[in-house]
């Protein structure tokens, strides 16, 4: 990138895509076959563009919206959006979808066997985002990252033909605690977008009140919430990481970078003393290979 402007629009898709070197876990790294990063590539477009459209984060001009056929006065409503997602979604298993997105994702599913199913979950849980701001308990939580996170693991196991019960059971555990650690992460980003993800009843169990989530530095009970979350996020990671040792070859090298990831930022916000409020921590690459280490010795 040479920040000049060459005046064409920008590109809807490639700047989804272009996302994926800012998340915390590896999408599709090079050293997986071909088609699986092509298959996981399409399958992190739909699941960053169903994301930025719940969070209002797309590309300013409305592209998506007229690729969807929503109308200019209806660009920035966010259900609306996501309701022509879901029928361009629909497309995708019957005819050709009408986003670039989706038509990269068609291939993958019909190569994959991919059902709605998961796809959907990811589309309800941004609806919920439009509709509930916070959540009471723990197990409220829970049931929401059941459609923020976990249908993303179920999709790599379809993508990669390795779906198995208990891997399913493995892999909704390890992508529960990675959206939970991003919440971590995300405290105040999400703030500012009146969402809360701690759970009110921590929150009051520590004497934090949201007042307390708005300043530019952690307080003591913050920092103490912060840390009784990680340890939950870091319990699940570790209830998860069998998946890894139940697969070999690329695969489990995928897989452990996932759990990696998790890890990783989670000695990244105890670094930063659980202070999150500054900003998201963000590990280095260093800590990030000690973590696949760690996790393909089976430690941890």
């Amino acid at each position: 990138m040479t920040g000049t402007d060459t005046g064409r629009a920008p590109d809807p898709e490639r700047g989804t895509l272009d996302k994926a070197a800012g998340e915390n876990f590896p999408v599709a790294p090079f050293f997986l076959p071909r088609a699986w990063r092509a298959d996981l590539m399409a399958v992190y477009g739909f699941a960053r563009l169903v994301d930025d459209i719940g969070d209002g984060d797309l590309a300013p001009g409305g592209a998506d919206a007229r690729l969807l056929g929503v109308p200019a006065e209806d660009a920035a409503d966010r259900l609306r959006l996501l309701d022509a997602f879901e029928a361009d979604l629909e497309r995708v298993f019957s005819e050709e979808p009408r986003h670039p997105l989706l038509r990269r994702l068609r291939p993958t599913v019909r190569r994959c066997s991919l059902t709605p199913e998961p796809f959907l979950g990811l589309i309800a849980a941004n609806r919920q985002d439009q509709l509930v701001k916070r959540y009471e308990t723990y197990d409220d939580l829970l049931a929401y990252c059941e459609l923020s996170a976990n249908p993303v693991g179920r999709l790599v196991l379809g993508v990669t033909g390795t779906s198995t019960p208990e891997r399913i059971r493995h892999s909704d555990t390890i992508c529960t605690a990675l959206q939970i650690v991003e919440h971590l992460q995300d405290v105040a980003e999400d703030l500012g977008r009146d969402r809360i993800y701690l759970p009110a009843e921590d929150m009051k169990q520590f004497h934090v009140q949201e007042a307390d989530l708005a300043t530019k530095t952690a307080g003591a009970s913050v920092r103490a919430l912060v840390a009784y979350e990680a340890q939950r996020a870091r319990g699940l990671l570790n209830e998860g990481a069998p998946l890894v040792g139940s697969v070999h070859g690329r695969l489990k090298l995928l897989l452990a970078g996932f759990v990696a990831g998790g890890r990783a930022a989670i000695h990244a916000i105890a670094a930063a003393e659980y202070d999150v409020l500054p900003g998201p921590p963000k590990p280095g690459k260093l800590q990030l290979l000690r973590e696949v280490g760690v996790t393909l010795r089976g430690e941890g």
